[in-house]
């Protein structure tokens, strides 16, 4: 597929007279009494006529998707692309999964609740029976579970207001490169600058700590987060929690170790913190386990769930929270969305099919080293531009010296017809999340694209 082949570009039209090329109107030309219709966009025109100046992933991928199943997206000229970034991680199980529709049409077709704020119903209860039958307890958690609003970043701040509800303290402990959403607590929490200048004022009651690996090992794991908590001199708030990643996506792929991971919940409960887990991207199975934070044996006291809960991209989030730390007083925090009920549905149904046992995880780890081994590969292949092999599970990464070529790989890719984003600080990795279900075919034929378009950028040719 070529640029000359992409919706926008000029084309004929005798045949049409209701077609459109890029910069017309996208409406009929309606008959005197009659009812404007509407046609549907097939052109770019009328995003940039209309739509913010923030919009994002629509500046790298200038087509007009229209239909998704699978691993794949078809745009409005039939062109396919192999999706390797799964809604940011919010299709884990690709777009549109059968064990998914199914029960999501039953129910609307049955005029089941949609809107339902915190009230009782039978799709919320439902998902809570089947969450704790299926997920809390064969791990051995004990959680209670907050509906905060429809997304990771409502889950985000509630985590933090309730952690110094709960403790008194304001001070919250973040890391180095770490990401948890655009909102003003869950900015305060993220190290991104360019992220962090949209807020408009200044965003405290947070310190930001090394992320493991920060100092490419000199330095010993916690040296001065531990020395700035002993020492009465050196004028850290006494904090009310730490929140982490395990492996940050946004911030670059960077997987924390298994014994750092341990160390640092070990560290909050000398120091009375609480340890909020931020699993909106990781979790739902995209490390292997259904937690991310299962690798390392740990309980947090709190985890932030969102993107992939759902299982079909409909909004939905989750805060879990030791039950001694449920100290909500009744609608102290609320949201209008918080009981999105279709969520629900799909959400049942997607624990109900893929974890009801271990196959995927298995899968997505087995998935997780084949994309490793080619990246090695990948690497060595391409020696001069120096890159670094990156992450865990399905989340995987390719970090380059040179950080343009990040992006211009991701585009290079998107010319062959494969969707992926570039993370890091400074935009320099080149990011893989694919759907956890992607066929093995699919896999090999996005690794071969990725290949190329590497090689392609480093080498020329």
């Amino acid at each position: 597929m070529t640029t000359t082949d992409l919706p926008g570009s000029p084309r004929t039209t005798d045949d049409d007279p209701n077609s459109t090329t890029l910069g017309t109107p996208m409406r009929e030309t309606p008959t005197a009494g009659s009812t404007p219709t509407v046609r549907r966009p097939d052109d770019t025109a009328v995003f940039g006529e209309l739509e913010s100046e923030v919009r994002s992933y629509c500046r790298n991928w200038p087509v007009v998707f229209d239909t998704a199943r699978g691993s794949r997206l078809t745009d409005v000229d039939g062109n396919s692309y192999l999706d390797f970034f799964a809604g940011a991680g919010a299709l884990n199980y690709g777009h549109n999964p059968p064990a998914l529709k199914k029960p999501l049409i039953e129910y609307l077709t049955r005029d089941g609740i949609t809107h339902g704020l915190d009230m009782y119903t039978t799709a919320k209860g439902e998902f809570l029976q089947t969450f704790r039958q299926v997920v809390l307890q064969p791990r051995g958690l004990n959680y209670k579970v907050q509906f905060p609003g429809p997304t990771g970043a409502n889950a985000v701040e509630s985590a933090l207001k309730l952690a110094r509800k709960v403790t008194g303290r304001e001070a919250m402990i973040n890391f180095t490169n770490a990401f948890h959403g655009m909102t003003l607590g869950a900015l305060s929490v993220t190290g991104n600058s360019m992220k962090r200048g949209g807020a408009g004022i200044p965003l405290v009651h947070a310190t930001p700590m090394p992320f493991d690996n920060y100092f490419d090992g000199q330095v010993p794991d916690f040296l001065w987060f531990e020395r700035l908590l002993e020492d009465q001199g050196s004028s850290l708030n006494e904090p009310a929690a730490v929140i982490v990643e395990t492996v940050q996506g946004e911030g670059g792929i960077n997987p924390a170790r298994i014994e750092w991971l341990q160390a640092l919940a070990e560290l909050c409960k000398r120091h009375g913190m609480l340890l909020i887990v931020d699993d909106v991207q990781m979790g739902v199975g995209r490390t292997g386990p259904f937690f991310s934070f299962e690798i390392a044996g740990i309980e947090p006291d709190i985890v932030t769930i969102s993107k992939s809960i759902s299982g079909y991209g409909l909004p939905m989030a989750l805060v879990l929270i030791k039950p001694e730390l449920d100290q909500w007083g009744p609608g102290e925090h609320n949201g209008t969305f918080r009981g999105h009920n279709p969520a629900f549905v799909t959400a049942t149904a997607a624990l109900r099919e893929f974890w009801s046992d271990d196959t995927l995880e298995r899968s997505t780890l087995a998935k997780g080293e084949h994309v490793d081994a080619v990246f090695q590969r990948i690497a060595a292949d391409n020696c001069e531009a120096g890159i670094t092999v990156k992450g865990r599970g399905l989340a995987r990464g390719l970090q380059f010296e040179q950080p343009e070529q990040a992006a211009k790989v991701c585009a290079a890719a998107f010319e062959r017809g494969l969707l992926m984003e570039t993370a890091g600080p400074d935009s320099e990795v080149m990011k893989v999340l694919p759907p956890l279900t992607v066929s093995d075919a699919e896999l090999d034929e996005g690794l071969a694209t990725i290949a190329e378009s590497v090689r392609t950028v480093v080498k020329g040719a």
